[in-house]
């Protein structure tokens, strides 16, 4: 029996925050087959990324506010043991298309169990978990998803046309993974874990991933840009508008006082438009740049 604790912890929902990757990678696909699309997007939304949930918050066991979860409750043993089950289903849907797929799944699910575990626990570590943590879940994911939707092997990681939107990726989860662990300084700190955004103070976290989101929208125009496709850079921009201005309208009020605002609620608010708008804009692109709308004569 799953206790009511344990699906809590597996934060299905936050799965949405993670969607981009694939959506932009499912964009860019050549091979477009409906029955991988089907058995990527649930080994990896439904299955490895809950178990990554549910895995890092047994041995995190926190007691304050986490990435989709304000409140969350006591981990129970079988959270350990449904997050491995997961685990194995995610594996086992990546072997129906190939078993280089099913061994990326298996490659990321490592890490993500290291990121925690108390013999590794790459979280304690601040630059280190940062880079590690944009690189698997931007880079790594995006040639993961590219491989299973398209049938391909590991070989697609050093292909060009794979590696700089794979690169895009990280660089928007680099920009926005500090202001993740902005609310969580007290528990962090209590725990020994070193977080970036603990290393960089609140103010200091918010200047950097206002560097990095910068960087990365320029990142972005040019890759448009470099693909001749000025009407969807110009749809980017647009869409990053209400992501920009909540950023700074939160860092406006963080400013003043810190303590009050760099909170749970504002934290997953930013979260919430940036999905809300980064998989609009995606869904738009794969059904522009796949030409999809024109065969039914739109």
């Amino acid at each position: 029996m799953i206790s009511s604790s344990t699906i809590k912890h597996l934060r299905l929902p936050f799965s949405l925050f993670l969607m981009p990757v694939f959506l932009f990678a499912l964009a860019l696909t050549p091979n477009l087959n409906e029955a991988r699309l089907l058995w990527v997007f649930l080994a990896l939304h439904l299955f490895l990324y809950p178990s990554s949930n549910g895995y890092n918050s047994y041995f995190d066991k926190d007691e304050e506010s986490i990435g989709g979860l304000k409140n969350p409750p006591k981990v129970t043993k079988d959270l350990y043991w449904i997050s491995l089950l997961f685990f194995a289903i995610a594996i086992g849907l990546g072997g129906l298309i190939n078993w280089s797929f099913a061994s990326m799944l298996f490659c990321y699910g490592l890490i993500s169990m290291a990121y925690s575990h108390p013999s590794i626990r790459i979280k304690k570590y601040p630059w280190l978990s940062w880079f590690i943590a944009g690189l698997f879940q931007g880079y790594f994911t995006f040639a993961m998803a590219y491989a299973g939707l398209s049938d391909l092997g590991w070989d697609i990681f050093t292909k060009t046309h794979v590696m700089i939107p794979g690169v895009l990726t990280s660089l928007m989860l680099w920009g926005n993974y500090p202001l993740t662990q902005v609310y969580q300084h007290r528990e962090d700190g209590r725990r020994g874990d070193r977080t970036l955004s603990l290393l960089l103070g609140i103010k200091g976290t918010f200047a950097f991933s206002a560097f990095l989101f910068a960087l990365t929208g320029a990142a972005f125009v040019w890759y448009f840009l470099d693909r001749n496709q000025t009407s969807i850079m110009w749809i980017y921009v647009s869409a990053m508008a209400p992501i920009i201005l909540f950023f700074f309208l939160w860092f406006s009020f963080v400013r003043t006082n810190p303590e009050k605002y760099a909170n749970y609620n504002w934290a997953m608010g930013m979260n919430s438009i940036s999905a809300l708008v980064l998989n609009a804009f995606f869904i738009y692109y794969f059904l522009e740049n796949t030409q999809i709308l024109q065969v039914f004569g739109y």
